[in-house]
């Protein structure tokens, strides 16, 4: 039997999206699944949406597209207008509510609500939204264990961040565990 998850990140180029498609990837990897991961950017790397899908599988992934995925982080409006009616019905997305109005989110559709950026802004840092986000898809998800996901930290930010590892698994922590 196959353990099946994919993943379509996206928010403003900036935000982080490809660095947690890549650290999802990576501990992927680590847990001897198979793994894509199709990053989507170019001239709107800074400031317009940017996309990564990720699909991880036990089984080997027959194609890396992924038309109505089985969930979604949202960081942005753009962003949820864009794949929010693609997600499956029976899906989960996890919403950045710090930028993304209430009323804009689907009442029908699982969905972690969480303030991503003012979490990080608790934390000390704007910029760890990204991770804060992923925590929370980690366990509304269950499709890696969160320690795995921190200890890929390492090898996906470089080592001349090293100095960033702990607050970015404290932020990963943090979105864990309010979802």
């Amino acid at each position: 039997m196959s353990k099946y998850q994919d993943v379509i990140m996206a928010g403003f180029g900036g935000q982080g999206v490809m660095l947690i498609g890549n650290l999802l990837a990576q501990a992927g990897m680590e847990q001897g699944i198979n793994v894509t991961f199709i990053p989507v950017y170019g001239a709107e790397m800074r400031g317009g949406t940017a996309n990564c899908t990720v699909v991880l599988d036990s089984l080997p992934i027959g194609s890396p597209l992924v038309h109505e995925p089985l969930s979604t982080i949202v960081l942005n409006e753009p962003s949820l207008a864009k794949f929010q009616p693609r997600l499956r019905k029976d899906g989960v997305q996890v919403v950045n509510t710090s930028l993304i109005a209430e009323h804009l989110v689907d009442a029908a559709i699982r969905t972690v609500r969480i303030p991503a950026n003012g979490m990080a802004h608790e934390l000390g840092n704007a910029k760890l939204a990204n991770m804060v986000a992923l925590g929370a898809w980690l366990r509304a998800t269950e499709a890696l264990p969160l320690k795995a996901v921190r200890d890929a930290l390492r090898r996906v930010v470089s080592a001349h961040y090293a100095g960033l590892i702990p607050v970015n698994a404290a932020a990963l922590d943090a979105g864990y565990n309010f979802a």
